[in-house]
């Protein structure tokens, strides 16, 4: 039994790599830079990260492996050959890789990818569950495991849980084309706290999630499903002064005399790279063949290193890559040579972080170009290991860190001219410049290493979920009901105000639609039937439509959100000292707007006027509400007026008119022993707020409220109302 809490890391791939030597498993751990700065967390106390080995393991050897990884805190995912293919190489990398790298041509939309990404989510999903406490903060990486979020949320509802992508998001419309995309977002959505590299990259996801999910936003926060979910920018870092100690080891400092020696007197221009259609490989070749070609007097002066390592060099698409770079490559080489000069040294294989230090630390130049990239670390270790503050970045604005390394050359990299000319600035930038652009970001890469990023992600999880607690209204769960049910027994007076919209019935985008049926009458006539009550109906609806549905019924109505009043067996009565000539030139404004706006109609009432957007399209309603609210709201300052954003709504009215000061009216000289109010809307919250602390007060689909209490749905509304009558 998991008593004490711990942090959980979850990626496709476990920190470790496995091999196999003479029918022995051997682990060693990995180098990478997300292995690095997550060994802060994963390998303190009962932490743990789980993932997949990276091997497939026979099923009578893997209770081996798993007591072997449990040494290092690590806990296996083992995976099938077809789960690899169908799940990892298929559906995350010939789907979500080259659609969300806006190469979607490249992408293949098969069923069968994604039936085996679910399951393999799911696979992931019940090993979670076995290590998992609901006190426990999970840490979810990168767009293998998107479901995993909402998977783990559905089994453990309070966990916390942040899910962090490592690759680039991409805008709505290229992200619409995948056909699972509902399911992705709602995936992602299990998340507390969502981060990216960059602010675009939350940019697109929030445009996506607001369209493709029932959540609402507010800034960075989408509210989905009565809980708070965070989307923010954590630009990834390295652990810069393990590349800085790089340059002072003595295996490095052999490399680095090695490489002066054969360099001489050359430039050097150095490119690091996987082997993938996105870094930009063939494009970079065609910049450098350009320079050679339009300025032949660098023939023999500059030196292209050129490092890919070994990416899926079987799957068709990386091969053709690899065709393509060896041909270019012995183009360009054939073609500008000397019989002392080469002017691409091209490298198809890894090399040791020993190595990699060494040529950092020489090259005059590097040359950071991907077509897109999530961050793009590569320019960040050349930066690092600039210890004697010179070298040029050249590096592509397609890249996250272009939004942090602004000192270097920032490029597009589909245009090679403009890459070219980068270049030969590079080639020409007097020291005390690269001295000046170096210094800074070496400051950069300093201040925000990994470490940072982790401590920024972990800090700013907590305080979500500190932010979600402070937030949170009651649910009226069953304890609370029958609560509700015993003091309304007791009670020798009883007044129960009720919203109707959202309230009592559930939301329709045709407001004539929205009728009682015949439960909520047997409901209503139920509660009135019993002297004790007094039961008001409370709604932003037209007087009209309330004496039509409600006339024949021995209850209190309050229309226009307290504009129009009417005690049972009396006449409807207007607010006293309301006007409405402002209305006129509000609707104008107005007007225009529903002109430009399809499926937007204005709604007008006796004191009030009310702009619905319901039927419009997903996001542009929501861009002329605040286009309406920025050109009205000084008028409406000045007239008195109140501007009252909603749900698809905007309404306008008399500032004396308030559905708490209406309610407050009604128990003038009263005080009831019982007082219950139900409302969906802000403008219920005038309610809330204005009752006794002592009073039920229920909002309805949210549980951010100054109420006492909340239930999800008008079905839970009427459940509640059945119980008090039975």
């Amino acid at each position: 039994m998991i008593t004490s809490s711990k942090t959980i890391i979850i990626s496709n791939r476990l920190p470790i790599k496995i091999t196999e030597e003479n029918g022995e498993y051997k682990l060693s751990p990995s180098e990478g830079g997300l292995a690095t700065g997550l060994g802060s967390i994963y390998k303190q106390g009962n932490n743990i990260w789980i993932g997949w080995p990276g091997i497939e393991v026979p099923v009578d050897r893997q209770a081996e492996v798993t007591k072997k990884l449990a040494d290092y805190n690590l806990v296996p995912v083992f995976l099938t050959v077809d789960e690899i293919n169908f799940y990892y190489e298929g559906f995350s990398n010939e789907i979500l890789w080259p659609v969300f790298h806006y190469l979607v041509t490249y992408a293949k939309f098969e069923e069968v990818y994604w039936a085996f990404y679910r399951s393999v989510n799911e696979k992931f999903r019940d090993t979670v569950l076995d290590n998992l406490n609901d006190q426990d903060t999970v840490w979810v990486h990168d767009y293998q495991l998107l479901l995993l979020p909402c998977f783990i949320r559905t089994e453990q509802a309070n966990v916390t849980i942040g899910f962090f992508q490592h690759i680039p998001f991409p805008s709505f419309e290229i992200f619409r084309l995948i056909p699972w995309r509902e399911q992705l977002i709602a995936g992602m959505l299990g998340a507390d706290l969502i981060g990216f590299h960059t602010f675009d990259d939350v940019r697109h996801f929030l445009s996506a999630a607001s369209r493709l999910s029932s959540g609402n936003l507010s800034d960075n926060i989408l509210n989905y499903k009565n809980r708070q979910i965070v989307v923010e920018a954590f630009p990834m870092g390295i652990d810069s002064s393990r590349f800085e100690t790089l340059t002072k080891n003595e295996k490095v400092a052999k490399y680095v005399t090695s490489f002066k020696t054969s360099l001489k007197n050359l430039k050097t221009i150095l490119t690091i790279d996987r082997l993938d259609y996105s870094k930009g490989i063939l494009q970079r070749l065609h910049t450098f063949e350009l320079l050679l070609e339009k300025h032949p007097k660098y023939i023999g002066k500059i030196a292209l290193y050129m490092i890919v390592v070994p990416s899926r060099d079987n799957v068709p698409k990386y091969k053709e890559l690899k065709d393509q770079i060896d041909q270019l490559v012995g183009n360009i080489n054939a073609r500008f040579r000397t019989i002392n000069w080469v002017p691409v040294h091209y490298f198809y294989r890894s090399f040791s972080v020993e190595f990699l230090s060494a040529i950092y630390s020489t090259a005059d130049i590097c040359l950071v170009t991907p077509m897109r990239d999530g961050m793009n670390l590569v320019s960040k270790e050349y930066v690092a290991s600039r210890s004697n503050n010179d070298g040029v970045l050249v590096l592509s604005e397609m890249a996250g860190a272009s939004k942090e390394l602004n000192d270097a050359l920032i490029v597009n990299p589909n245009n090679i001219g403009d890459v070219m000319d980068a270049i030969i600035e590079a080639i020409d930038m007097p020291l005390d410049e690269q001295h000046t652009r170096m210094k800074s970001m070496r400051t950069i890469v300093g201040k925000f290493n990994i470490y940072r990023w982790v401590t920024n992600f972990m800090d700013k999880l907590a305080e979500v979920k500190s932010m979600q607690a402070s937030l949170l209204t009651k649910h009226a769960v069953a304890t609370v009901r029958r609560q509700i049910a015993n003091d309304y027994t007791t009670a020798k007076e009883r007044y129960i105000f009720l919203d109707y919209d959202g309230t009592l019935v559930g939301f329709n985008s045709d407001i004539d639609k929205a009728a009682p049926d015949g439960e909520l009458y047997a409901i209503l006539e139920q509660l009135t039937l019993d002297p004790l009550n007094r039961v008001i109906i409370i709604s932003g609806r037209r007087y009209q439509t309330l004496e039509r549905w409600f006339g024949h019924m021995k209850l209190d109505m309050i229309a226009e959100h307290g504009a129009w009043q009417k005690y049972q067996n009396t006449e409807w009565k207007p607010l006293p000292l309301l006007t409405d000539k402002w209305k006129q030139e509000v609707k104008t404004v107005l007007d225009t707007y529903t002109d430009r706006t399809p499926g937007s109609f204005i709604e007008e009432k006796s004191y009030s006027l009310v702009w619905h957007y319901r039927k419009v399209e997903e996001g542009l309603g929501e861009l002329r509400a605040n286009e309406i609210i920025n050109h009205l709201g000084v008028f409406i300052v000045d007239k008195g007026l109140q501007m009252m954003p909603g749900n698809k709504v905007i309404e306008f009215k008399n500032i004396e008119v308030n559905k708490g000061k209406a309610a407050q009216n009604w128990l003038y000289d009263n005080d009831p022993d019982f007082i219950l109010a139900l409302g969906d809307d802000h403008t219920d919250e005038d309610i809330f707020k204005a009752l006794s602390p002592k009073a039920y007060t229920i909002k309805v689909g949210s549980n951010i409220s100054a109420a006492r209490y909340y239930l999800k749905d008008f079905h839970e509304v009427r459940e509640l109302l059945k119980e008090l009558v039975m």
